[in-house]
Formats: C-alpha cells, sequence, structure tokens
C-alpha cells in the first residue's frame, strides 16, 4: 500500500469570517481528523501559525482521493507518495554498477 504526505491549507475564502462560525466549523473538521485516525490515518499536524498542515495517510490514489473530498471545499490539499529507506535501497541496488 503507498504511503502519502499530504500537504493541506485552508481555503480562506471559504472560511467564515464570523469567529463563532469558524469555530464551529474548525470543530468539525478536528471531528473528521479524529475519524480518519481509527480508520488508520497514520499522522496528522497542523504549522504553528496555523491554517496548513500535513498528514500521513497508506492507500491507493483513489481511495485517498476519496477520503479527502469530505474536507472539501475548506481545505486545499497536494498529494505527494513516498517511498520507505527500504525502498530507496531496492532501487539503488538495481543501479547498473559503473
Amino acid at each position: 500500500m503507498t504511503k502519502f504526505l499530504i500537504l493541506w491549507k485552508d481555503d480562506m475564502s471559504r472560511i467564515p469570517e464570523d469567529i463563532e462560525e469558524q469555530m464551529a466549523l474548525y470543530a468539525r473538521l478536528v471531528n473528521l481528523v479524529k475519524e480518519d485516525f481509527k480508520s488508520g490515518m497514520l499522522d496528522w499536524g497542523e504549522f504553528v501559525g496555523g491554517h496548513a498542515g500535513y498528514a500521513i495517510v497508506e492507500g491507493t490514489e483513489q481511495e485517498i482521493a476519496m477520503a479527502l473530498t469530505k474536507y472539501m471545499p475548506y481545505l486545499k490539499f497536494k498529494a505527494n507518495p513516498v517511498i520507505s529507506i527500504e525502498q530507496v535501497e531496492e532501487i539503488l541496488k538495481a543501479q547498473p554498477k559503473a
């Protein structure tokens, strides 16, 4: 299964200006993150200063794309597939010898 580093940021054009509405929205989003941890999210964090952060998840491209839709339109995402150190070593071993 592929591991992804997901970089996210708030779409500030979609965030309500009213502070009470903002807090209610952020509470709903945090609850979605908590649910994602129950279904296999590996890590999640917000960058100091807020409005952006990261998640680490495993799955197929389709599974990840589907999972991210519940956060739209409030967040924007960039999904980066990553490989492990073991996979890097295998790639290096497969390279032709000079």
